[in-house]
């Protein structure tokens, strides 16, 4: 069993970091919320004080951070986490954030004599809980192997997408189409609606026909069909609305820096921007129905 420093124990790396500690590792947490700390400690983590604290003598550090500028603020420089930590030492960084902030960081940790991979996650809060995940991971084979035991207890489906930064690449490409894929169901639904069809014939037919998908399937925008879609729960955020629009502004900004024409995942990204900037701004990414609906 490793020793674990995790940085980052949040909505997601909360759950994460039990998972971990229900395989038997041993797990050394941090987070700027004292709550969120004693939440793990309860379960049997050790509570560090800072995230180089976190770092220190440990064979594995995770870290799951809201963005690119929090990533490097936290692994760089002479009071970062790549200076704390033991040479040898297997990084694994789960955030979603830009391909080059990712392939940066972990150039700087082959220098500094470290293991890295970028490991961005799919499954939302409650992949995260049952211990679902799909980790898309980036770096050499070297690193993926020595992570992928760790990202095992933590998620089912682990797959090695390339070298550094391409975990990031395959997460913002799989939530660009979430975004707009979201959107088409919901328009659908709204359609349906004025045109007389119930929620649940809507459903019916629609996830045995051809335009069954994921945003239908599993998270349908609208209660009822699926008891488990946040639409049953007041929309309460599985995947916020608010992580939706920085994962599309992260596609965008890859477009454009490649050269990529992404039309409709520029138009997902405008509504997103004024469904937050709105009543979104605290909900589940599902709810922009509710602003389809009004529109």
């Amino acid at each position: 069993m490793a020793r674990i420093g995790f940085v980052g124990v949040g909505n997601m790396g909360g759950p994460m970091a039990l998972n971990l500690l229900k395989a038997g590792h041993s797990v050394k947490v941090f987070d700027l919320s004292a709550d969120a700390v004693a939440l793990c400690v309860a379960k049997g983590a050790e509570a560090a004080a800072t995230a180089t604290e976190a770092a220190a003598n440990v064979g594995v550090v995770v870290s799951m951070l809201p963005k690119g500028d929090h990533v490097r603020a936290v692994y760089l420089g002479d009071k970062g986490i790549l200076a704390a930590a033991v040479p040898g030492t297997l990084f694994i960084d789960c955030s979603t954030i830009d391909v080059a902030t990712a392939r940066d960081v972990e150039k700087a940790a082959t220098v500094a004599g470290m293991n890295m991979v970028d490991a961005p996650v799919s499954g939302g809060v409650g992949g995260a809980a049952a211990g679902t995940l799909t980790f898309m991971v980036g770096g050499s084979k070297g690193a993926f192997e020595a992570a992928k035991p760790i990202l095992e207890a933590m998620g089912k489906n682990i797959v090695h997408t390339g070298g550094p930064g391409n975990g990031q690449a395959a997460k913002i490409c799989n939530n660009m189409i979430l975004g707009i894929s979201m959107i088409g169901v919901c328009e659908a639904f709204v359609l349906a609606e004025k045109l007389g069809l119930a929620h649940q014939t809507m459903f019916d037919i629609v996830s045995t026909a051809s335009g069954q998908c994921w945003s239908l399937t599993s998270y349908c925008p609208v209660p009822g069909p699926v008891p488990t879609s946040p639409a049953n729960n007041g929309y309460k955020p599985g995947f916020s609305a608010q992580n939706m629009l920085k994962d599309l502004h992260l596609s965008q900004d890859a477009a454009e820096g490649f050269g990529a024409t992404t039309a409709l995942g520029k138009a997902a990204m405008d509504l997103y921007e004024k469904y937050v900037s709105g009543e979104g701004r605290e909900a589940d990414f599902s709810g922009i129905v509710n602003m389809i609906r009004k529109s």
